[in-house]
């Protein structure tokens, strides 16, 4: 009687968390960008206490990027993406490893360096939605 009383009355289906729509490389750009620009300003500025707070933001920024490419690789990208290409993984675990040098680094060629890898998978991301 109970299992009766408390069963869903209406059971919803979804493909995923929300509309794919929402996805999209260019938030882990923008913050790659973030990343880039605060290391040269870091590089123009001798001051150490503008230096000390450039670092904190660069590092926050530099996290930000590993959590959208996180997200990409993990909730938009499917089976079917990866078949289709099949360096899509090697390239995810390079962009991360590029945004764990980038934060790591304050040379400007790191966050350049991460930049190129997010471009690679914007592309295949539009790829993917044309299809």
């Amino acid at each position: 009687m109970f299992s009766r009383l408390f069963a869903p009355r209406v059971t919803a289906h979804a493909h995923c968390d929300l509309p794919c729509g929402v996805y999209d490389p260019a938030q882990a750009r923008i913050e790659a960008e973030s990343v880039k620009a605060t290391q040269e300003k870091y590089q123009a500025n001798e001051d150490p206490h503008f230096r000390a707070r450039a670092i904190v933001i660069k590092e926050e920024r530099a996290e930000l990027v590993k959590h959208h490419l996180s997200v990409l690789h993990t909730d938009y990208f499917k089976a079917p993406h990866f078949e289709a290409y099949p360096g899509l993984h090697d390239l995810f675990n390079r962009a991360g490893k590029a945004a764990s040098a980038a934060k790591a680094s304050t040379d400007p060629a790191t966050g350049q360096a991460l930049l190129d890898l997010i471009a690679e998978i914007d592309a295949i991301f539009w790829e993917t939605k044309k299809a």
